[in-house]
């Protein structure tokens, strides 16, 4: 069984890669790596997809909808595109 670090390893690598970054914590939300509280008005997430269904979404958090840019079948291609969202 991993450890809750391997769990997260990709996604712990991007919060680390935007914070040293110097992105402001409150323009990204990383499920159980980076979830700012209170929730910030408008953000770029990475989250496994609601419902149950397999796999990752990117997208955009803006007046209180989460809205999907994409869909990923795995974590580090989640990753890789939020990534390219806040650092081009």
């Amino acid at each position: 069984m991993p450890s809750s670090a391997e769990t997260v390893g990709p996604r712990a690598a991007l919060a680390a890669a935007l914070r040293a970054a110097g992105l402001p914590p409150s323009v990204y939300w990383i499920e159980e790596v980076h979830q700012p509280a209170p929730l910030p008005p408008d953000f770029l997430y990475l989250r496994r997809t609601p419902g149950g269904a397999a796999g990752w979404e990117t997208g955009g958090y803006e007046r209180g909808r989460w809205t999907p840019y994409a869909l990923h079948a795995d974590e580090s291609g989640a990753c890789a595109h939020l990534r390219h969202l806040l650092l081009g």
